[in-house]
């Protein structure tokens, strides 16, 4: 039986299971790019596929927060692009 992979949404805080959720990546040549497959190397936060998390996340800056990066607003373009 295979086991269930769940992680934490970095807006909301709550857990879900891996695919209900979008990874964005900072790689080591500290460009930003979502992570379809969840193998990039760099750091990662995950955010919910929800257009109101998605939303709430880009006012508040959490990747930006998350990422240590100064801006993402066209990651958070992309990620509400990816749900229509």
């Amino acid at each position: 039986m295979a086991k269930t992979i769940t992680r934490i949404c970095a807006y909301s805080r709550v857990s879900y299971q891996r695919e209900s959720m979008f990874r964005v990546v900072k790689t080591p040549n500290h460009e930003i790019k979502i992570d379809s497959t969840y193998k990039l190397q760099g750091r990662g936060a995950y955010l919910s596929k929800d257009k109101s998390i998605i939303e709430c996340a880009k006012k508040r800056h959490t990747l930006e927060k998350c990422l240590r990066v100064n801006d993402c607003q066209k990651v958070y373009d992309e990620l509400l692009d990816l749900l229509k």
